[in-house]
């Protein structure tokens, strides 16, 4: 397993794309499966707590680009595999934990979740000025939601990418 620290640079859908499989297109081929595979991890952000954000490659149903996005050493689930990769589903009902422990401060949420939509940066102080009790740490939430939003752009360019998963969050109100 290599372990690669990296910074993606962007702000447009088409310039975090082009730059992350720049980046993938680095990669050194693999000899065969099993131990002869290559496999790469991405550590792509971190929080004020060090949760660290990570890409893992190859995703294990997709083949190309594809990738998941983990929350290292944060528990989503309690049985299956790879229980620090959420799913939409996870982190929506985190976000509506969020929203039902405090919708006041949850308003603040939306218009960062907008902006990461827009590849537009959220700041750390903006990351870091929001308070929730329930559920994963909000900046961490919100670091996945960025990457899940450029995994999908990926995985999905020729329909709607980053769309799907921004119409889940509109749909459940949390945009």
């Amino acid at each position: 397993m290599t372990e690669i620290y990296f910074n993606l640079l962007g702000n447009s859908r088409e310039s975090y794309r082009k730059n992350l499989i720049l980046k993938f297109l680095e990669e050194k081929a693999g000899s065969g499966t099993g131990e002869l595979s290559s496999k790469y991890i991405y550590y792509v952000e971190t929080t004020a707590t060090g949760k660290k954000i990570y890409l893992l490659r190859p995703a294990n149903l997709n083949k190309g680009m594809d990738f998941t996005v983990h929350l290292k050493d944060v528990q989503f689930r309690l049985i299956g595999p790879f229980k620090d990769r959420p799913t939409h589903s996870e982190i929506i009902q985190d976000l509506i934990l969020k929203k039902e422990e405090n919708n006041l401060e949850y308003e603040k949420v939306k218009p960062l979740i907008n902006k990461l939509f827009l590849c537009q940066a959220v700041s750390d102080e903006e990351y870091r000025n929001l308070h929730f009790s329930k559920g994963i740490e909000i900046e961490g939430i919100l670091k996945i939601i960025k990457w899940l939003f450029i995994e999908q752009d990926i995985t999905y360019w020729n329909f709607s990418g980053r769309k799907m998963l921004y119409e889940s969050l509109r749909i459940n109100n949390l945009v």
